[in-house]
This record gives structure tokens, sequence and C-alpha cells, in this order.
């Protein structure tokens, strides 16, 4: 996959947006709720967004750190050009700060390594492996907007849809501005409790949660989510019951939920894997509580209950 993008290309340094010049000389990036405030030289918690001198720059555009071909259904996309094939591709960091990571090795990534390419290079490179979208999914795309932004554009001048996989954590201008140009969005809603986000994420839920009513109720995007389980520490039947009718309240019955299978990684491992029957429980509560597409990740098929 790789040899289809020019490599040799380097973008031009491209200023971010979002962010101002405070009167203590210190930039306050405007994007996430962090507002991070950063001096010369160095960067937000996100990796990306970098102070040169009096300007904010866009330190990952054009950087390509995993890209594959792709069914949709892997994103997870269920009701969205189901059986279709879509291009994936990601740059490296994160405005989040998850312990338990699966992608630990793009999100925290120490240098900004990989290969550079333009728009119009995964747009031609989607067309020539017959996908039917572009999928902005590896690690987090809002804090590349810029070049998901002008990825979107090309994407839809040539017929291809595009879909984020994000954790929803953004302010409300910018995030007006990147759902603008996407077809559909995966948000992962981690879990019900402030204490999760702020002990295991270094965040907080509510503009997450802001998030998904708006792309339901203000835009016309396709919107799925995805809960990772953790036993002991987001999977209790209180907690899916709360999170689920909140579901059904504010987004409706019909919203797409996927709960997925937790497995330890290297950098966190203080919790086992997801048992079947956490999974199971968790989509009974979710379908009593009105949810009508509820669908279960990282767990083989052959091990659910047949209907």
């Amino acid at each position: 996959m790789r040899r289809g993008l020019n490599s040799a290309i380097i973008p031009p340094m491209k200023t971010a947006r979002d962010w101002h010049l405070q009167d203590d000389g210190l930039i306050e990036c405007d994007l996430c709720p962090r507002h991070c405030r950063i001096a010369d030289g160095n960067s937000g918690v996100c990796l990306v967004r970098q102070r040169v001198g009096n300007e904010l720059i866009a330190a990952s555009y054009g950087l390509i750190c995993g890209l594959a071909v792709d069914p949709i259904e892997k994103k997870p996309f269920y009701h969205f050009l189901p059986g279709s094939g879509t291009l994936s591709f990601g740059t490296v960091g994160c405005n989040l700060l998850c312990k338990f990571c699966q992608n630990h090795h793009l999100s925290r990534a120490a240098k900004l390594e990989g290969s550079r390419t333009t728009s119009k290079e995964i747009a031609d490179a989607a067309i020539r492996y017959r996908c039917e979208s572009v999928a902005f999914t590896y690690n987090e795309p809002v804090i590349f907007l810029e070049f998901a932004v002008d990825t979107a554009k090309v994407c839809h001048a040539h017929g291809l849809k595009t879909v984020a996989v994000t954790n929803g954590w953004i302010e409300p201008g910018p995030r007006k501005e990147f759902y603008a140009h996407m077809d559909a969005a995966n948000v992962d809603l981690k879990a019900f409790t402030d204490r999760f986000y702020q002990k295991l994420c270094g965040a907080t839920i509510q503009p997450v949660l802001d998030t998904l009513v708006y792309i339901q109720k203000e835009t016309d995007v396709h919107l799925e989510v995805t809960t990772l389980l953790i036993p002991g520490q987001n999977d209790s039947p209180a907690e899916i019951d709360a999170m689920t009718k909140w579901a059904v309240t504010n987004l409706g019955t019909d919203v797409p939920w996927h709960f997925s299978a937790y497995r330890p990684t290297r950098e966190w491992s203080e919790a086992p894997p997801t048992p079947l029957e956490s999974l199971l429980q968790a989509k009974s509560i979710a379908e009593l509580n009105g949810l009508q597409h509820v669908h279960l990740g990282n767990v083989m098929s052959r091990n659910l209950p047949r209907a």
C-alpha cells in the first residue's frame, strides 16, 4: 500500500487553525477543551500542534503513519456503506492520555516519523483500490483537523465519502468545521463517568456528550458509537444502564452502538480481558432500554450465542 504514495513529498509548514496569542506571550490552542498554553519551541499535549515563533504549526500535516484498505465494518461502521472498502489512514498524537490505548505507539509517539503525502494522493489511492470512502482513524483525527479537512474536500470532489473515528473531545467552533466535511463518524464514548475520564484519560466527559448530541441533532453526519468495556472500570450494569438510557433520550433509539472487548497491552494491563458475559450483559441492558442496533466487537463470532 505504501508504494502508492510519494514519501518524497514534503508539504510546506502549515499554520494551524484555532489558537490565539495571549498577553503573557504564550499561545493558547483553542482546538480542544485542554486549551494548552504553549511556549516557543514546545507542543501541546497532543504532540503535533507545535509553536514556532509566534505561530502554531500543524506539524503532522501530510504525515502518514498507518495506511490500509479495510472493510468499513472494521472501523466499526455497520450501518454506513456496508460491505464496502475504506482507505484508512492516521498520523501520530492524541489530545487524550488514555492509559489503555490500543494504538499507544501512534498516540504517544516519541517522534513525528512516517511518510509525507498529499490529499490528492490519498484520494487517488482510495480510487485505485476501489474504496468508497476514506477513514481518518488509528489516532485522533481532530488533532490533524487541517489535513483532515483538506483531504475531505479533495475526496468529496472525487466522489468519495469521508468517515472519522474519533474521541469526540473538541471545542464547538472547530467541531462545526470538522463535521461539515465528514459523512460519518464513530465516536468513542469511553465510559459514563467523569471519574473514568479524569483517571484513565486525563480528560472530561461532557465535551464528548456534547459532540454526540451535536452530530445527531445538528448535522447530517451518520453517527455510530463505540464503548470499550474494561472490567472493573466502566462495565458495571448500573453504568451501562445509565449510559444507554442517556443515549435513547438524547440520541434516539436508532443510533448504532458497539460494545467492544478490551485486551491488555504492554503499556497497561491492570484489568483482565473483557469476558464475553460482560459484553452480552451490556447488549441486553442496551436493548432493554430501547437501543435497536447493538453490536459486539473484538470477539470471535463463533463465541456468540445463536439467535
